[in-house]
C-alpha cells in the first residue's frame, strides 16, 4: 500500500476518502485533477500534499505552450494549485520549488530554449522532492523515538503517518521504527473528529503494520492520561510560525492543553519545510474551513438537524508554549524555538 506513485504520465493517489473500507487508487494526468485531489482530500497530509502539488506542476507545463507566455502560464497554474488547500505549508513550498526551477533554466537558457529539456528538468526535481520526503520521515523518526522508553505508552492525533507523507510519516514514524527493532510502544489513537482521520487512517494503517494500538473517542484523552497511561503525546504539523505556534488538525490544541496538565511531553513532528518564517505567531496562520456537512453527517447520515449552523474550521493553533520539542529531520528543538527554528529553516533551504 502506498499513498502516492509516480508512473511518469501519469500520478497514482490512494484514494483516503474510501479508506478502511475500500483501497481505491486513482490516476492522474492533469493539474486541474491534482488540485481536485489535494482540495478532495484523496491525498492529505502536508508533506503529501507537497509531493503530489509537485508532480501537479509537471502536468502544468507540459500543457503550457513553449515560448514568452510558458512562465506566465506556469504561475498561474502555480496559484491555482496553491488554492487548493491554504494551511498546510508544504504546498505553497513545493510549488515553488518547481517555479525556482523553471525560473533558473529560462534564465540561463537561450531564447527558445529545447521545451523538453525544461520538462525533464521539472520532472527530475519532482523526483527529487518526492525522495526527499521519504528520508525526511525516517530521520524524523529517528529523532523523535530517542526520546520515548521501552513500554512507553503514546497518544496521536490525526493521521501523520505512511498515509500523510511518501514514506514513514512524521508523528508515526517512530511507531514504524519502534516494530522493526522490536521497541515496544502502547499508541493510542484519538479518532480525529469531524473527518475521522485517527480510526480511518492510523489505526488502520498502525493495525496492518502489526501496532500495538488502542482508539479512542476525542473526548476520552483526559481521562486516559488521568489514569497514567500516557507518557508522550505526538501530532504532526501543517504550518509552524517563526516563535514555533503550530498549526495542526483540529482538537490538537485540546490535546496539548490536557498534556500540560498532566505534565506529560507534548512533540511535534514536522520536516523543516514546514516552517514558515513568514509567519510571526500563530495569529498568521491561515485556517482553512470546510463544508458543514462533514461536522452534520456520519457515514452519510445526518446526526443534527439538516439546517443546524455549523463552524467547522479544519486546523487548530498551538501555543508554543504548550510545545515541549519540535522535531524535525535536522534536530529537536527546544524552547525559546525562534533560533532553533531559523536555523532548521535555513538549513531546509540550503538543502
Amino acid at each position: 500500500m502506498y499513498a502516492l506513485k509516480w508512473f511518469g504520465s501519469y500520478l497514482s493517489l490512494l484514494d483516503q476518502t474510501l479508506l478502511p473500507a475500500e483501497e481505491v487508487y486513482r490516476r492522474y494526468d492533469s493539474v486541474e485533477g491534482v488540485h481536485t485531489a489535494i482540495r478532495n482530500m484523496v491525498v492529505r497530509g502536508a508533506p503529501a500534499i507537497g509531493v503530489a502539488a509537485a508532480y501537479g506542476m509537471v502536468f502544468a507545463a507540459r500543457s503550457c505552450q513553449p515560448g514568452e507566455e510558458f512562465l506566465p502560464a506556469l504561475e498561474a497554474c502555480a496559484d491555482y494549485l496553491i488554492s487548493a488547500r491554504p494551511t498546510a505549508v508544504n504546498l505553497p513550498w513545493a510549488v515553488e520549488k518547481m517555479l525556482s526551477t523553471a525560473r533558473n533554466y529560462l534564465a540561463i537558457s537561450d531564447e527558445g530554449a529545447i521545451h523538453e529539456e525544461l520538462l525533464t528538468k521539472l520532472e527530475q526535481e519532482a523526483v527529487r522532492i518526492h525522495e526527499e520526503d521519504k528520508a525526511t520521515s525516517k530521520a524524523i523518526g529517528e529523532n523523535l523515538l530517542s526520546l520515548l522508553e521501552p513500554g512507553n505508552g503514546v497518544l496521536t492525533h490525526c493521521n501523520a503517518g505512511a498515509l500523510a507523507t511518501t514514506g514513514y510519516g512524521t508523528a508515526l514514524a517512530p511507531f514504524y521504527l519502534a516494530l522493526e527493532r522490536g521497541f515496544p510502544l502502547k499508541i493510542y489513537v484519538d479518532e480525529t473528529r469531524p473527518r475521522l482521520q485517527g480510526s480511518r487512517l492510523t489505526a488502520f494503517e498502525l493495525e496492518q503494520a502489526g501496532a500495538d494500538i488502542t482508539l479512542i473517542c476525542d473526548n476520552m484523552a483526559a481521562v486516559v492520561m488521568s489514569q497514567g497511561k500516557i507518557q508522550a503525546c505526538i501530532t504532526g504539523a501543517d504550518r509552524i510560525a517563526a516563535n514555533g505556534d503550530t498549526a495542526n488538525k483540529i482538537g490538537t490544541f485540546n490535546v496539548a492543553i490536557l498534556a500540560k496538565y498532566f505534565q506529560i511531553p507534548f512533540y511535534v513532528a514536522a520536516p523543516a519545510s514546514t516552517i514558515d518564517m513568514a509567519c510571526s505567531t500563530g495569529k498568521d496562520i491561515p485556517i482553512e474551513e470546510r463544508d458543514a456537512d462533514e461536522v452534520r453527517l456520519v457515514n452519510g447520515a445526518l446526526i443534527c438537524p439538516p439546517e443546524t449552523n455549523v463552524y467547522n474550521p479544519s486546523f487548530d493553533v498551538t501555543p508554543a508554549d504548550l510545545i515541549t520539542a519540535i522535531v524535525t529531520e535536522k534536530s529537536i528543538i527546544r524552547s525559546p524555538f525562534a533560533k532553533g527554528l531559523a536555523e532548521a529553516a535555513v538549513r531546509s533551504r540550503e538543502d
